[in-house]
């Protein structure tokens, strides 16, 4: 049986971490793509050399170029910038929509079955980029950022309840961050409604919190941001697709006659499986999740509109 061969875009700590995961795992053989000379070499040799300490039998390799992608069935790209002090929203959304798109093209060229993964920020101007460059069915093209936030979500309930995080289901809805659409009704603790649990100021808090959770991170690191939970979360979905597991996970996935959105990419619950998004799950908002809802649409609508302005520039 053929081993799965997922490529990592950018050999960051995003990147990096993606592939420490899946080789913990053994999803597959692992290629981590960097335009560092040397940075993805090394690190790939790095972590191959930790296989026999760790026991798994992953083929990792490094390179900068993408005929070693070739043939790949997940392609994660977590290339692009930072926002850095004194940066506008538009630098940010200009520089990386250039990185996502000059990778994706080149990624798509070497492996157009693949399923691609989208990481980089702003995550649904991104979605929309890669999509665009690849020209991929859209079922191929997905962004991680909603199993991002649900983990967030659910460690938070987990150290205020001192429980497991593994009896914590929950979804959330939207962008990332002050997008997200909290639905505490959907979220359980071993099939007991947190509303039971947890009082509704000390749950507005914890979403509060969840919201700005990779802030709180770049706030403690003062030089970084978030990689280990970001490249776990890819991962997860990674394994969804390479495993045909068909899970139902927060992704942001491409919605027409879904939830009215009318042909966008956002945060949904949806089945992973071999194919990709293999279904969106629509579920019942009430009137202020619908609004809350509404809001992000409008605001991936904006971002779109902004990609498709830019396009020629970039």
């Amino acid at each position: 049986m053929r081993r799965a061969k997922i490529t990592i875009i950018g050999a960051g700590n995003v990147g990096a971490t993606c592939a420490h995961w899946a080789a913990a795992k053994e999803l597959g053989d692992i290629v981590l793509l960097d335009i560092v000379e040397g940075m993805p070499q090394g690190k790939g040799l790095d972590l191959r050399q930790a296989s026999p300490v760790e026991r798994f039998d992953s083929n990792i390799v490094g390179t900068n170029s993408y005929d070693d992608t070739a043939g790949s069935d997940i392609v994660i790209i977590t290339s692009g910038i930072a926002r850095k002090p004194g940066m506008s929203r538009d630098d940010l959304m200009s520089t990386n929509m250039k990185i996502v798109r000059s990778v994706a093209e080149q990624a798509a060229k070497a492996s157009p079955n693949a399923v691609f993964i989208l990481v980089s920020n702003p995550l649904d101007a991104m979605v929309q980029t890669a999509w665009k460059a690849t020209g991929l069915p859209t079922k191929q093209i997905v962004g991680q950022a909603g199993i991002l936030d649900t983990a967030r979500y659910r460690a938070f309930i987990s150290m205020e309840l001192n429980c497991s995080v593994e009896d914590i289901s929950a979804v959330l809805m939207g962008g990332h961050g002050d997008d997200m659409v909290p639905l505490p009704r959907y979220t359980t603790v071993a099939g007991i409604p947190v509303t039971e649990l947890i009082p509704a100021e000390r749950l507005e808090a914890i979403v509060q919190r969840t919201r700005d959770g990779g802030a709180e991170i770049v706030k403690l690191l003062k030089t970084g941001s978030a990689y280990y939970a970001p490249a776990a979360a890819s991962v997860q979905m990674a394994e969804a697709i390479i495993k045909d597991k068909k899970r139902i996970l927060p992704c942001a996935a491409y919605c027409d006659s879904e939830y009215g959105v009318g042909g966008y990419f956002v945060g949904v619950p949806c089945i992973l499986g071999k194919d990709g998004v293999e279904k969106v799950i629509e579920l019942q908002l009430n009137d202020d999740e619908r609004k809350l809802f509404q809001a992000s649409v409008d605001h991936v609508k904006e971002l779109v509109a902004w990609v498709e302005k830019n396009w020629s520039a970039g």
